[in-house]
Formats: structure tokens, sequence, C-alpha cells
């Protein structure tokens, strides 16, 4: 799953980032309401952990925005208020789940599978010419051939094959897949690009599916030879 985790208390937001990130899901952190205000719209989650206490918009607040601007991906509320009625409050400002700190790590883990299954509308299973990009087991095959794919290599081959023929700037790929957090190396993208195109090589699938370079532009994924 790629995640936002929206959390200002460093010691916490670094424990769960790791423990997230280890069980196989993509963690993107915010501090602060209003950069995950906007984050949130621009960024394709399938689950967002939000804090209820935050240092400039409090959760609430940036939950409640979120659904008028009509943002329909789940959010989990963490928090340590857990009074019924607060958890009311929670729930009625559009919070699909709420788990009261301090929390158990499977029972969060357990509880955004549960929260990913519910809100996933999309298609597990997608066919890209010769190819099969299986959502749930996060491989792509190719006759009887798979490869199995990174959080980030699926994350990049999806958001590539969604637009067929159409080319993707860097920096949008960038926002997409890495979120406006990031601040690795800015060659990120090709390296990833790299490994995919290894992958199709291996399946015997580079002739059939293929991803181009634009030159000072990005990449888009194509269905044929690469030129």
């Amino acid at each position: 799953m790629k995640l936002l985790l929206v959390e200002d208390e460093e010691r916490m937001a670094l424990l769960l980032r790791r423990g997230l990130s280890e069980a196989g899901h993509q963690v993107d952190v915010c501090e602060r309401g209003e950069d995950a205000l906007q984050q949130g719209m621009d960024v394709p989650y399938d689950v967002v952990l939000l804090d209820w206490n935050l240092p400039d918009l409090d959760g609430l607040a940036v939950l409640r925005r979120w659904r008028e601007r009509g943002l329909r991906t789940p959010v989990m509320l963490l928090t340590a208020r857990g009074t019924v009625g607060e958890k009311v409050v929670g729930l009625r400002a559009g919070a699909d789940d709420y788990l009261a700190k301090p929390f158990a790590f499977e029972e969060l883990l357990a509880r955004l599978e549960a929260l990913h299954r519910r809100g996933d509308t999309g298609t597990p299973v997608r066919n890209v010419g010769p190819l099969v990009l299986d959502a749930r087991r996060r491989v792509l095959r190719h006759g009887d051939q798979e490869q199995p794919l990174t959080g980030r290599e699926f994350a990049l081959f999806q958001e590539l094959a969604g637009h067929v023929g159409e080319v993707h700037s860097r920096s949008e790929l960038l926002m997409r897949v890495w979120g406006g957090a990031f601040d690795g190396p800015p060659n990120i993208v090709d390296v990833y690009v790299g490994y995919l195109r290894g992958k199709l090589a291996r399946l015997g699938a580079e002739g059939a599916v293929s991803i181009q370079s634009v030159r000072g532009v990005g990449f888009r994924l194509v269905k044929g030879e690469a030129r």
C-alpha cells in the first residue's frame, strides 16, 4: 500500500514509518496539517493515517477539508483521545476508522488492510499488451513467466501503465510515486525506470511493452519496440 502518515511527533513518526516500511508499505510523512492538506489531494494514496493533534491545523480540520474537496481516500485517525464522544466526532468528520493511542502495531496493520480492502474499487489485474500487472500479488506476468515488483517499482509501472503512450515528466512521477516530501537523489526516477526495463527484459517482453525516454521531458510506456 501507498500510505500518507500525518504525525508531528518525531519519535512516533519514525517508529511507524520504519515498521510500516518493513511490512512492505510505501510511507510518506507530513508533520504539518497544511502540508498534508495539499499532499493528500495531489498524491493517490491507498490509506491515510492522520493524527488528531497537529501543530497548525488539527487533524479534524484537515479531514473535513479533504472531504469537502471530494477526497475519498480511506482515513484512519490516530489519537490519544479515546472517549466514545470523541470517536463519534472523528467518524462524523469523515474518518473511516479510529485507533486510540497506545495501540498494538499488529492491530494497526490489520486495520490498514481492512481499510484498503474496503476502499479498493480498482481492478486488481491490469492487462498492458501481453503483460499482466497483478496488484494483489504485486507481480508482472508475461506468459508463464513473472517478475516480483518492489512497492516503488509497482507504483511507477502502474502510473505509466495508466496512461499508455502519454509522456510523464520526471517531476510528475516524483510527486505521484515518491510524494512531495521526497528529498533523495534527483535521478531516482531514472534509476527505477532502469529497474523496470531490466525486469521487462527478463520477462522477454521488452519488444512488446517498453518504457521510452523522451529527451528533456521524462518517460512514456508504449506497446511495441522502444525507439
